[in-house]
């Protein structure tokens, strides 16, 4: 099989099904693929798909990776005015979004009586490598034109190491709460299509009370989250609840906090539900290590070890923790001329720094590019991060302003600001005049469900 389209097609269970959460609708995988449009054309063009976790948006998808063409997988809630720039640099030939209407879209947006469908532009042509799948996004909200090159052999090269370790089987019911634009949402909808049994397609957040109505209707045997979901759950009173349906738990997109990994293996023990922490970037499709669930409490704060067929190495000097393996994608591109290009990479510098110990499981220690200096300090935001958050018991985001200054921020209204800054300043040998402290009521998030950094930066006016 060549393409990822026929992989699913291959390895799904006859029963699975789609599951509309608003309306209850539900359809057989197998009927749903004889009513996708079909977009094949003799030339390779590029597709805009931005989407959300509806049926609508997991149809036009499929659709989509059905055809020859690339796509390029983009939030719908993305603001109107990066949408458009973003379409003036790529001239997609398709355009899918149904938050918009032709009349303020200078793209024809195809969304006509509940159904997207396809519309071809009459732009000028230009080359697409044949390799190139689906171009994904790691830049959350910001707009950038930079997308991962990801192709069918990489997608199919992850889902295949990601079941070769999680127990998704036909009698899952899978609900999608992590978006399918971002690399592990993406992961979550095609494993199960490989191999599970019933997806829930839902916008609801966990936050949501209606979202734990649906939750429990349906039976859902998983949840998925970033470090950000698992905060929510914890305040929400996740684990106080029995959800007697659920068989495993996943957490990616960061590094979780050790005492909410105590608090989520302490919730999962008992009830023998697996929980795993695993590890990723968009750059290799989505996961490159995991940790096995009985492994939890012996090496907590570990990513555990890479994936099947995948390979870890820590480079002399820094540290950097490198990956090779087939799913790393086929560079970045920046504009139509690199969608020309496909080089295959041989490894991943992933920009975190790690350590391994003695029986090969490996540990993030920071992120390169998450250090500040200030007067010939070398910070780790990172590890303030995690200090701060034992100091106080609470979270306090921590970013840099030009090696000029060093900005903190928190949601907790109670917070003592002087208190934090004093012992910032005394324990890092910081001076606290360049400490600054901002209250944020809503700690904005990417897309991607990940802390906003720069909007925290622009929001008050640094």
């Amino acid at each position: 099989m060549s393409t990822l389209f026929e992989y699913l097609n291959t390895t799904h269970n006859s029963t699975l099904e789609l599951v509309d959460a608003n309306s209850g609708f539900t359809k057989k995988y197998d009927n749903i693929i004889k009513e996708l449009t079909d977009f094949s054309t003799t030339h390779k063009k590029l597709a805009f798909l931005y989407v959300d976790n509806s049926l609508e948006s997991v149809k036009i998808l499929l659709s989509l990776l059905k055809s020859n063409h690339a796509t390029c997988l983009l939030s719908s809630s993305l603001n109107i005015l990066l949408k458009q720039k973003l379409e003036s640099i790529y001239t997609p030939s398709y355009v899918f979004d149904h938050q918009r209407t032709d009349s303020i879209s200078s793209f024809p947006i195809i969304y006509k009586e509940g159904h997207l469908k396809g519309y071809e532009m009459n732009n000028e042509d230009y080359a697409i490598h044949p390799d190139i799948k689906v171009l994904l996004s790691t830049s959350g909200t910001t707009g950038s034109p930079k997308f991962v090159k990801i192709t069918d052999f990489n997608l199919i090269s992850n889902t295949t190491s990601i079941l070769d370790y999680l127990p998704i089987c036909a009698s899952d019911n899978c609900i999608l709460n992590l978006p399918i634009h971002y690399s592990y949402g993406l992961s979550i909808l095609l494993t199960n299509i490989a191999n599970g049994g019933r997806i829930i397609c839902t916008n609801e957040s966990v936050l949501s009370q209606n979202f734990w109505t649906i939750f429990e209707k349906y039976k859902c045997t998983s949840i998925s989250g970033v470090p950000y979901t698992y905060e929510m759950l914890h305040r929400v009173g996740f684990t106080k609840n029995k959800y007697n349906s659920i068989r495993y738990m996943t957490q990616a997109g960061g590094k979780l906090d050790e005492t909410l990994i105590k608090t989520f293996t302490d919730y999962a023990i008992p009830k023998n539900v697996q929980f795993y922490i695993m590890y990723g970037q968009t750059e290799a499709t989505a996961r490159m290590s995991y940790l096995p669930p009985d492994m939890l409490t012996k090496k907590i704060g570990s990513i555990g070890k890479p994936i099947k067929g995948g390979e870890f190495n820590l480079e002399p000097v820094s540290c950097e923790l490198i990956y090779s393996g087939p799913n790393v994608g086929c560079g970045y591109t920046y504009g139509i001329e690199d969608l020309q290009k496909c080089v295959y990479q041989k490894s991943l510098h992933t920009g975190d720094i790690a350590k391994v110990d003695k029986d090969g499981f490996y540990y993030i220690t920071g992120r390169m590019r998450r250090f500040i200096k200030l007067f010939g300090n070398r910070i780790n935001l990172d590890e303030l991060e995690s200090d701060l958050k034992e100091y106080c018991g609470c979270f306090i985001g921590c970013t840099g302003i030009e090696d000029k200054k060093l900005l903190i921020f928190s949601d907790n209204d109670s917070l003592n600001p002087e208190n934090t800054r004093n012992y910032i300043s005394n324990k890092y040998q910081i001076h606290i005049s360049v400490i600054k402290y901002v209250f944020a009521k809503n700690i904005p998030l990417t897309s991607n469900q990940k802390v906003n950094y720069q909007e925290i930066i622009n929001n008050n006016g640094y």
